[in-house]
């Protein structure tokens, strides 16, 4: 038991993160363009105004691709990009930029998949309270809306939000990412119940202007829980820990439950509900049924986990992890175990094909003095992760994999301090440079991952 034959094995990016050009062929300003000039928001003042330059060069990254063997390409569309104000006014210059790159992506014999919201909302409709107006999810469907009209041709498959808990405890909560606030918390949630029913109206209007039968997933994010034995008990409470609702309200919106139930379950879970209660919006019936709009995939940003058992108080305990715990170079935990829990539990709760939306590690990489970019812990970690998925693949519905990032580029507060990518970029040049995870990742690729 392995990987399906049809398995989606991918590389995803953002727009932000890799397109540049950011005041070029007629795109609106959005919150990332603004955030990011502020000083000391951004680590060395970067800015993603020139990013990888995909947007000049994306007929060369998409070579590159074809040459790894992806089977699939996880993009997103800069919304500012396409609609400038936000709504209204089409940019066809930025539809036609999108309607090349996926082009490109089928003829290559690389399905696309697209993600609506990757975090860049115009800045237009900031002004006007962004998602915390209740307009926005009005706003959210018409971007849809248009998607599906000019894309849905020749893309099957669609992603509506990507990490609503980092987008919104990131950006509205703690202030570290754009736009930058620290909201009270009251307008948090308001912002994150906006956020969850723009969700349900995207579905809708994928659903109604498809050109085709499409399949339309969700892809939020949260560290995953893994027991410390196969004890049941252990085994439970890793499950428990997984859905269970932070209690550090600064922390809120890492939960998977508060994000997942509603969409999936058509609820908000009920400890949370008690807990937040002093803080909520008005949440009606209504709300509800169009949050919980159905989706067909169900996808997951997973980079690592806890590990969980069961306290002798008979509640979940987090273990401690042993000094000199392995670690990436952005001082995140290795735990490869995640990637089988975590898909497990989730497929489990929610019952719906699982796609490894995101995962990988960011490394210190380097051109070696050969001219070769040798990486020989991210291989080691994606062996190890793979080997996890792959066992879970075995057991449930496991529909694809997207290793984050098909190459270097603008990794938000770090800036361009953290390499994610199979591909090395030069940011001086923009050359790119295959790593030799990129070699290990096609050849795994070939055979479907038998040899991990």
């Amino acid at each position: 038991m392995g990987f399906s034959k049809d398995f989606a094995w991918g590389a995803a990016t953002s727009s932000y993160q890799i397109e540049g050009a950011a005041e070029e062929g007629g795109k609106g300003t959005d919150i990332w363009d603004v955030f990011t000039k502020e000083p000391g928001r951004i680590a060395g003042g970067h800015t993603g105004d020139v990013a990888c330059d995909h947007y000049h060069r994306f007929r060369e990254d998409v070579a590159m691709m074809k040459e790894m063997g992806l089977k699939a390409y996880r993009f997103s569309v800069n919304w500012a990009r396409v609609l400038p104000e936000g709504t209204g006014r089409v940019n066809e210059e930025g539809v036609r930029f999108y309607s090349d790159l996926i082009d490109a992506l089928l003829e290559a014999g690389i399905e696309p998949y697209l993600t609506l919201y990757h975090w860049e909302m115009p800045y237009e409709l900031y002004k006007r309270g962004g998602w915390m107006n209740p307009e926005s999810v009005r706003w959210f469907g018409e971007y849809a809306k248009l998607a599906a009209e000019r894309f849905s041709d020749r893309v099957r498959y669609f992603f509506t939000l990507n990490e609503p808990q980092c987008f919104v405890g990131l950006g509205y909560l703690r202030g570290e990412h754009a736009p930058g606030l620290k909201a009270p918390l009251r307008d948090v949630f308001e912002i994150a119940h906006n956020a969850l029913k723009a969700h349900g109206y995207a579905v809708q209007m994928l659903r109604q202007y498809g050109k085709q039968p499409l399949v339309i997933g969700y892809a939020p994010t949260g560290s995953m829980c893994y027991p410390e034995s196969e004890k049941e008990e252990d085994i439970e409470a890793a499950r428990q820990m997984l859905f269970s609702i932070p209690e550090n309200m600064d922390n809120w919106t890492w939960s998977v439950s508060w994000w997942s139930d509603p969409v999936i379950l058509g609820e908000y879970p009920e400890e949370g509900m008690k807990q937040f209660e002093p803080y909520l919006p008005k949440i009606t019936e209504k709300d509800m049924k169009l949050i919980s709009e159905p989706i067909d995939i169900y996808g997951q940003n997973i980079y690592n986990g806890r590990c969980i058992r069961m306290g002798t108080d008979g509640r979940p305990e987090d273990t401690v992890r042993y000094e000199g715990f392995p670690k990436t170079a952005m001082s995140w935990p290795v735990t490869p175990e995640c990637l089988y829990w975590g898909p497990k539990f989730l497929y489990e709760r929610y019952r719906k094909p699982i796609y490894i939306t995101e995962n990988g590690m960011s490394c210190h990489d380097v051109v070696s003095v050969d001219g070769k970019v040798h990486d020989p812990n991210r291989i080691d970690f994606l062996a190890r992760y793979l080997r996890e998925l792959k066992k879970a693949a075995g057991e449930i519905e496991v529909g694809g994999y997207f290793q984050w990032s098909l190459m270097d580029n603008f990794e938000w507060a770090s800036g361009y301090a953290e390499r994610f990518g199979l591909i090395y970029v030069d940011y001086r040049t923009q050359k790119r440079i295959w790593k030799d995870s990129a070699y290990w990742y096609r050849d795994m690729i070939r055979t479907n991952g038998e040899e991990l």
